[in-house]
């Protein structure tokens, strides 16, 4: 399965996707399914939270609780779930704020292990 197919049927299959992305923590996306557009840019969202992710990486390897995981993000509008692909690269699901976050941390965590496999 391709990292497309890999987005494409997180987004299908969880209520209130917006989009999902395979990015790197520099901000350059590997790859992203959009599947409804907002008043926000979906990019720069992205590309901002990649940031914050880093920062929230580092802050966890000073702590040294162990490696970091995952991150969920929510706000009055979006509930964005990023998951840790490895030292480089992530996949993030962003959904509205009322979509099916539990759905969507499952099939993240379900459809990262293909990616892995796909990006090895």
């Amino acid at each position: 399965m391709s990292l497309r197919d890999s987005l494409d049927t997180i987004v299908q299959k969880v209520d209130g996707s917006l989009a999902a992305v395979i990015m790197a923590y520099d901000g350059i996306p590997i790859d992203e399914v959009i599947i409804e557009q907002t008043e926000f840019d979906m990019h720069l969202l992205t590309v901002e939270y990649a940031t914050v992710l880093k920062e929230i990486k580092r802050a966890v390897d000073v702590i040294k609780m162990g490696d970091l995981e995952e991150v969920t993000i929510s706000t009055t509008r979006t509930c964005v779930v990023v998951r840790v692909l490895n030292e480089d690269l992530f996949a993030a699901i962003i959904m509205k704020r009322d979509g099916n976050i539990g759905k969507g941390r499952y099939m993240l965590k379900l459809k990262s292990y293909e990616v892995l496999q796909e990006l090895s």
